[in-house]
């Protein structure tokens, strides 16, 4: 049997051991986009003002994408702007820095582009100049570095050129998986629904692309 300073000794032992889990033991969540990390803060909080979209088809792209909108050029991502059932078309030359080529796809629907060679602004005024009503910009797919792949804040260049159409900036990960599996499949466009709201959509229900991770 144990003596009372045994048994005392015990309970104490036991009384730091739960002190020590609880000051040291965190629970966290990756939110989306892996950019930060769900602290309580409600949806509107953490998407703040980025975009959602979702593509309908290919279905092996069927999954919800976050953009992040054109911080102080072109039209804003607003009520006035929806797409349904839209073409998401990547331009050629996908850089978008000179006249594009496949124009009669682009006219009415939303352009598709990398980064690189010329500024945003410069690349939505020529999708702008093709007939596109909206542009998604993403990393250059041959040089993007994983570890750095973030959504960038896209600003104006003062090149002093008139656009007036949406943009925005999609993770290099998701661009990447768009083209090159539109490439793969030989289809010239994906058909997307743009703009779609999350705000009250737990962020672990979202059905973001198994290559971002939570």
């Amino acid at each position: 049997m144990f003596s009372s300073n045994t048994a005392n000794c015990v309970k104490s032992q036991h009384f730091y051991l739960f002190l020590l889990l609880t000051l040291f033991t965190v629970e966290v969540t990756p939110g989306a986009n892996d950019l930060h990390f769900y602290d309580g803060s409600s949806n509107a909080d953490i998407i703040a003002g980025d975009v959602f979209f979702e593509i309908l088809d290919p279905p092996e792209l069927s999954y919800t994408y976050r953009i992040r909108p054109a911080k102080d050029f072109g039209a804003p991502f607003n009520s006035s702007v929806s797409f349904e059932k839209a073409r998401l078309v990547p331009t050629i030359p996908l850089h978008s820095c000179s006249d594009l080529i496949n124009q009669d796809d682009i006219i009415g629907n939303i352009a598709l582009s990398e980064r690189g060679e010329c500024s945003f602004v410069f690349k939505t005024f020529k999708a702008q100049e093709s007939g596109a009503r909206a542009m998604i910009i993403t990393e250059s797919i041959d040089r993007w570095d994983e570890a750095l792949d973030h959504l960038i804040e896209m600003v104006d260049d003062k090149m002093d050129l008139d656009v007036h159409i949406p943009a925005g900036f999609l993770l290099g990960r998701s661009g990447a998986a768009v083209l090159r599996t539109l490439r793969k499949l030989h289809k010239p466009h994906a058909i997307v629904n743009l703009p779609i709201n999350m705000t009250h959509i737990p962020i672990s229900r979202m059905n973001q692309p198994p290559w971002i991770p939570w």
